[in-house]
């Protein structure tokens, strides 16, 4: 009996793996779902190049491992990023899908989902669907903010449901750090948790930990 329930535990375990593993190497740009507890002292805070919680306990201590983003620790109901050492951070409320849709125009697929999907960077500038059809894109409007001189310290944004994010990460001590990122609240319980659908895009930059 033990081990028949052994081998089905392995056998959910591996299908996860597997799961987990499709999900983060489709089109080469890592992806997931993603739920951060804000009292819960490791999974506040989340690690966008593993897709781990952002804290450790090790040796009796709470540590940070990779703190990329961070929810209700630094601003209440907040998003926070460029916590961690040199980090600096910028992260942009994009709105809901069809406010996207409204201010450039393109075709949005059914259960909405095809403007977040097609938000990307090049050369320092954020890209979004303009033509379904051909996959032309175009700029968006808030590539200056993404893209410009980061401010120091941590910077926030409040956690709205169904709302597309956009961040960056810099480091002012390691000039070739570039982390950039997509995010879109899909389950959120104040004071509780939000869970979050994440994508890296796809000139991050030096994204190892």
């Amino acid at each position: 009996m033990i081990s028949i329930l052994y081998i089905l535990i392995t056998v959910v375990l591996f299908i996860g793996a597997v799961q987990t593993a499709f999900a983060q190497n489709t089109e080469g740009k890592p992806t997931g779902l993603a739920t951060l507890f804000m009292i819960d002292p490791l999974t506040q805070a989340f690690c966008l190049r593993d897709g781990m919680a952002g804290l450790v306990f090790q040796q009796g201590q709470k540590r940070n491992r990779c703190s990329d983003l961070n929810f209700g620790s630094y601003e209440p109901e907040s998003f926070s990023v460029g916590d961690e050492g040199g980090r600096q951070g910028v992260i942009i409320d994009l709105g809901k899908s069809l406010d996207l849709k409204g201010r450039y125009g393109y075709s949005e697929t059914v259960g909405a989902g095809q403007g977040f999907a097609s938000i990307t960077a090049s050369n320092g500038k954020a890209l979004i669907l303009k033509d379904y059809m051909t996959g032309q894109l175009q700029e968006m409007t808030e590539s200056a903010k993404l893209f410009g001189t980061p401010a120091d310290g941590t910077q926030s944004v409040p956690v709205k449901l169904g709302h597309i994010y956009l961040m960056r990460l810099t480091d002012r001590h390691d000039k070739s750090f570039e982390l950039l990122a997509k995010l879109l609240v899909v389950a959120y319980v104040p004071s509780q948790s939000v869970t979050i659908r994440w994508s890296l895009m796809s000139d991050a930059k030096n994204a190892k930990l």
